[in-house]
């Protein structure tokens, strides 16, 4: 199956790396220009590019600023029978969905229509679920919209946090692309998602993960309910954005926690200018 996969961040190279691990190679990659980054704003690629970097790959790395009609010749011209998305970062046209073959299939970390939008896994978590998934669908021009090919059921377990659950995702997603999807690609039948079950999702911010020192107090050995609420508030927000408070005017970072006796128990920390540290 020859495709084009397009992705931008950590979880995108992540699902990246086991497709080629598996043997599917992209004709090529699509993702985010070079952005400046860290303390010295040095010019970065994308974790997709620095993946096909570190492996040595010679296939074609497109970096679109905008999506023009030259980008959509360079596209044409390689021939793809399928585009496959996951966390590119642009909208794309109908012109470029229709493209190829098969058209284009994105990745999505929920079982459709439940959590659409940019933080499924995160909110999952939040609100207590424990259950979750990975839902294959054809792209349209609506957010996380378009008929659904199929999904797979995870647990969510009490200890895992957002990087625990994408780091099993990014697995079980190539495994769903390269094992069922492309080598039974023409006995799918997109089936239309509910749109009246569809709940939706927001993008997390710094000032989402704060928590209130006393709060934090109380969890850890007076109120229970707040306790699992923060417990999950730690691991769903963990790495990105992060869960914060301020002790004696020094920003603290929740880095890990878990339920102990039905009270709030801090695993990891680290005090602003410092290492983490296990409590």
């Amino acid at each position: 199956m020859k495709f084009v996969f397009f992705g931008t961040p950590q979880f995108a190279a992540s699902i990246l790396e086991h497709l080629i691990e598996k043997g599917s190679v992209p004709a090529a990659l699509v993702t985010n220009p070079d952005r400046p980054a860290g303390r010295k704003r040095l010019m970065t690629p994308p974790a997709t590019k620095a993946l096909i970097r570190k492996l040595g790959l010679d296939i074609p790395v497109l970096q679109p600023e905008k999506i023009n009609d030259d980008f959509l010749e360079d596209l044409r011209n390689i021939g793809a029978d399928i585009f496959i998305v996951m966390a590119y970062g642009k909208m794309l046209p109908k012109a470029l969905i229709d493209m190829p073959k098969y058209g284009t299939v994105n990745i999505h970390p929920s079982l459709l229509p439940k959590y659409r939008g940019p933080s499924p896994v995160q909110t999952a978590i939040l609100n207590g679920e424990t259950e979750t998934g990975i839902t294959l669908y054809k792209l349209d021009e609506q957010m996380d919209h378009g008929p659904m090919l199929f999904s797979r059921k995870m647990d969510i377990r009490p200890e895992d946090d957002n990087q625990s659950m994408m780091d099993r995702m990014a697995l079980i997603s190539a495994d769903m692309v390269a094992d069922d999807l492309f080598p039974n690609i023409d006995t799918f039948s997109p089936v239309p998602q509910n749109d009246t079950e569809a709940t939706y999702t927001k993008k997390f911010a710094s000032s989402d993960g704060y928590i209130e020192y006393t709060d934090l107090k109380k969890a850890e050995t007076d109120d229970k309910e707040l306790a699992d609420i923060l417990d999950r508030k730690i691991r769903a927000l963990n790495p990105e954005p992060g869960c914060w408070t301020m002790e004696n005017n020094v920003r603290v970072k929740l880095i890990a926690s878990e339920m102990k006796d039905g009270f709030l128990r801090l695993k990891m920390i680290q005090k602003e200018g410092k290492k983490p540290t296990i409590v």
